[in-house]
Parts: structure tokens; C-alpha cells; sequence
């Protein structure tokens, strides 16, 4: 139980920066700059993906507790400190000859 949870933090972590590390639209979409709009989508569609995820492990171990409102808008504001490393990195990190 304890390696599928470290698991899926380190994966909640790596998919929150995602968006932020490629200059891929959705993973496969190559353009030239990717507008903060497909960042935030892709965040999203992450953020969805991976309460999928731990939802279908717990289900594994255990019966499903149900959650209200308040247990989504913390995870997600979770979610968005652990992107906080991609989001500097993309827009406050100077690369060199820029």
C-alpha cells in the first residue's frame, strides 16, 4: 500500500509540471509557443486524470469513501503548489543568450 501511494505522488508531481516542461500541445501537438490557455487545460485534464487514478487504487484496497466539494478544491490547490517548480521554471527562469 505504502509504494502505490509514494507512487502516485511522485506521478501527481511529474503530471503537474508536465504542462509547463513541454512546448507540446496535449503531449503530440508541436507549435512554435504554447499560450498559457492549453497550460491550464492540460493542468486541468491532469489534475482529473490523476484523482482517476488514486480513486481506481483506493477502490483496489478499499471500499470508495465519498467526498464533498471542499476535499477537491484542496487537492487541486495541492495540485497547483506541486506545478509551482514547472510554472517558474517556464516564465521566471532566465535561460542563457535571452
Amino acid at each position: 500500500m505504502q509504494s502505490s501511494i509514494t507512487i502516485l505522488l511522485l506521478l501527481a508531481f511529474a503530471a503537474a509540471n508536465l504542462p509547463f516542461i513541454t512546448t507540446r500541445v496535449a503531449g503530440f501537438v508541436k507549435v512554435a509557443r504554447k499560450h498559457f490557455g492549453w497550460q491550464a487545460l492540460e493542468l486541468a485534464a491532469l489534475f482529473l486524470l490523476m484523482g482517476g487514478l488514486a480513486r481506481l487504487l483506493e477502490s483496489r484496497q478499499m471500499p470508495v469513501h465519498e467526498q464533498n466539494w471542499q476535499f477537491y478544491v484542496t487537492t487541486f490547490s495541492l495540485f497547483l503548489v506541486a506545478a509551482f517548480p514547472g510554472f517558474v521554471y517556464r516564465y521566471f527562469w532566465r535561460k542563457p543568450g535571452q
